[in-house]
């Protein structure tokens, strides 16, 4: 019976996804939350993010939501210091030349998320399976899995870049640390930061501007641990306190992530559907003080 209804809900969301993705957000809230979306006077952060989706002026998102594309926004916005190298892009992946890339880079689409190849010595590496899983994640339509159709907006590439020295960190993490900001028109509120990242699991914590840890905030889950202590204030907060306020001018709500290593800061994305909207790692009292900074 568990399977037949995984296998059921599957087909649902891959139909909804396709042709009507409202309606697919609305069935995922009720059987994640057991409540039903407010779409007419939505306050809470995962109600508002939802909303945005579809009724708020999202004529920006398919292209900074784009890794490849988010570039030139970032230097038109004086910040272009801040942005990994990059050694190249591909609009297929049958022409990607593996000799020509350095020894260590990271590999990802523009259009997905959690796909990115992380190479640290490529003479391990398996090209032909990468080719070959590069011309799939092309072909995906990342955007219907969870009713965020700006993605499905976005021309799919493959970009390579820099690959970062998480050995060259504030401390010592299995991972790069993401410093996510939660930003509103160009106000900075809150840096949930992700650390230690696994395949299956990562620990997480939130912070105010000042650097103060907030554990009553977070929910752990099993994808999202909550750490049981906090970790060390970033060199680089208020350069990338100011970059978020610069990139997120304009946008109602948006999350801009962010590396350090070595002392220097790095941007890594712009997120306007954090989670999809499905914020599960958080309280219903984060989730209201989230929501109330979302002006519609």
């Amino acid at each position: 019976m568990k399977l037949f209804n995984k296998y059921f809900w599957k087909v649902v969301y891959g139909v909804l996804g396709y042709v009507w993705p409202k309606a697919l957000v609305s069935v995922h809230y009720y059987r994640t939350k057991r409540v039903f979306l407010n779409w007419k006077n939505p306050k809470l952060l995962d109600e508002k993010i939802n909303w945005l989706k579809f009724y708020g002026d999202t004529s920006q998102w398919a292209e900074l939501a784009d890794k490849y594309r988010v570039r030139e926004f970032v230097e038109k916005r004086g910040l272009g210091d801040m942005l990994v190298p990059l050694i190249g892009k591909w609009d297929r992946a049958e022409d990607i030349n593996w000799d020509q890339l350095p020894n260590q880079f990271v590999m990802k689409t523009n259009h997905g998320s959690g796909d990115a190849l992380i190479c640290r010595n490529k003479q391990s590496l398996d090209t032909v399976y990468w080719t070959a899983e590069f011309a799939r994640l092309l072909a995906s339509k990342f955007g219907r899995s969870m009713g965020e159709p700006h993605y499905d907006k976005i021309v799919p590439c493959i970009v390579a870049e820099q690959l970062l020295d998480n050995n060259k960190q504030q401390m010592k993490s299995t991972s790069l640390i993401d410093y996510k900001i939660w930003s509103f028109d160009g106000k900075p509120a809150y840096i949930w930061v992700c650390f230690n990242r696994t395949k299956d699991s990562c620990r997480v914590g939130i912070y105010d501007l000042g650097w103060n840890f907030h554990p009553e905030y977070s929910e752990s889950i099993p994808h999202y641990v909550l750490a049981d202590q906090p970790i060390p204030r970033p060199h680089c907060l208020e350069q990338m306190l100011e970059a978020a306020s610069r990139l997120s001018k304009g946008f109602p709500e948006v999350r801009v992530d962010f590396y350090e290593v070595d002392e220097k800061p790095y941007f890594g994305e712009m997120t306007f559907t954090p989670s999809a909207g499905f914020n599960y790692f958080y309280t219903p009292e984060f989730q209201r003080i989230l929501g109330d900074l979302i002006q519609l």
